[in-house]
């Protein structure tokens, strides 16, 4: 008999209490994968991703994304009425999201004390900019401010220019990835030992990003090399840049390795930069970089992108054309695997966003709605789970607590 297939986190419940996007990115990558997870916000206004463009038609696009398979519920968790709620939620939920600077929490009366007194086994997640101890604790910072003090910024860019921040916030969305590895982390501890209490999660968005730049930090301990910035040519291998073709489409291609940089002889009709000593192994070509990347560069030049794609498929290069993204929603790879899916949401009908990843092929995660309105969920959740009284809500809702 065939089991009937779940998405891998699904019975884990998650209270989502966090704002603008890591917090809430960690907790819709449980979502993805079957957690269910409740998000609180403000009532009135709600979160503060709400005002961040893209809009249609004054509905916030971001939002929706960030918070997608999630109900919401508004609690103003700064009152009294508001702070009491989540103690009763508490109980029904695995894990706890929050993004507040230290002691934030401690000062509406919901301390780490109170939490567990409400559920001894509840595992909470802390996302801050610094960390819950240090001399920066207390300080603000947004995702531009950790890929600068990391280091990540810094490599970024043109030689000759200053250093650059992407298009996108890098760091919330590493946060974020760190947040749910380190959620998963905790629960499997947890339900190891179940004599184990609750876990507080201390996560630091800077330390996040400098997780990301791994030897960075390694090499400069040991060979004291600061490294800089070099545009989009790979520091580490060569050939590595982005290279335009004849039809003007501009592409990415790294060779790093010795088989690689063979074939690419091959498929540039090159054979004979193989044995040119300036190019015998990657470090000699990184060395002489300048000169292999002019080479390269004038080859792709000779021909359109479509032929190319060809021929580098043939030598078997990595090879890439730099898409936007009018080109992955084209690419007929990326529709087979469903990496672009429609979604359903009560103001817009449906909306198309990114697939879950990973795929779990026997146990596949879903998203099944975007991301909730202001206190969708409200009567839902405060009075079907809760058992409050329309009284009752209405009194809450009068008080400003929900």
């Amino acid at each position: 008999m065939t089991r009937p297939a779940h998405p891998p986190l699904q019975g884990i419940r998650v209270l989502d209490i966090s704002t603008i996007i890591a917090g809430p990115w960690s907790a819709t990558l449980l979502a993805d994968l079957g957690a269910e997870v409740l998000k609180v916000e403000l009532p009135g206004r709600g979160d503060g991703l709400r005002a961040l463009p893209p809009f249609k038609d004054g509905v916030p696009l971001w939002w929706k994304v960030t918070n997608r398979n999630k109900r919401g519920v508004t609690m103003d968790l700064r009152t009294p009425d508001g702070a009491a709620l989540l103690e009763r939620l508490l109980p029904k939920y695995d894990v706890l999201v929050e993004n507040f600077r230290p002691g934030t929490m401690d000062r509406w009366g919901l301390t780490a004390e109170r939490l567990f007194a409400a559920n001894p086994r509840l595992v909470v997640l802390r996302v801050t900019g610094f960390g819950q101890t240090g001399p920066y604790r207390n300080r603000p910072g947004f995702a531009r401010v950790f890929e600068a003090m990391s280091g990540f910024a810094s490599i970024c860019g043109e030689a000759d220019g200053p250093p650059l921040h992407a298009g996108f916030p890098i760091a919330d969305a590493v946060g974020g990835l760190f947040g749910a590895m380190g959620i998963l982390a905790a629960l499997r501890r947890r339900d190891a030992d179940p004599d184990l209490g609750g876990q507080e999660i201390d996560l630091s968005m800077l330390e996040a990003m400098l997780r990301v730049l791994d030897f960075l930090p390694a090499e400069y301990d040991q060979l004291g090399v600061v490294r800089g910035r070099h545009g989009n040519t790979s520091q580490h291998g060569a050939p590595g840049n982005v290279y335009r073709t004849r039809d003007g489409r501009w592409v990415s291609l790294p060779a790093t390795t010795q088989t690689v940089f063979e074939r690419l002889c091959a498929a540039i009709d090159r054979p004979d930069l193989i044995a040119d000593p300036r190019f015998l192994s990657n470090p000699e070509r990184v060395r002489h970089r300048v000169a292999l990347d002019a080479i390269v560069a004038k080859a792709l030049a000779t021909r359109d992108l479509s032929d190319w794609s060809e021929t580098m498929d043939a030598h078997a290069v990595a090879f890439a054309p730099i898409y936007d993204i009018a080109d992955v929603f084209a690419d007929p790879h990326l529709a087979e695997r469903e990496a672009i899916i429609s979604v359903p949401d009560e103001q817009l009908g449906t909306l198309r966003m990114q697939g879950v990843v990973p795929h779990f092929p026997d146990a596949p995660g879903a998203v099944h709605r975007a991301g909730p309105e202001v206190g969708q969920h409200n009567a839902e959740v405060f009075g079907g789970e809760l058992g409050l009284s329309e009284e009752e809500m209405a009194r809450l809702k009068a008080a400003g607590a929900i």
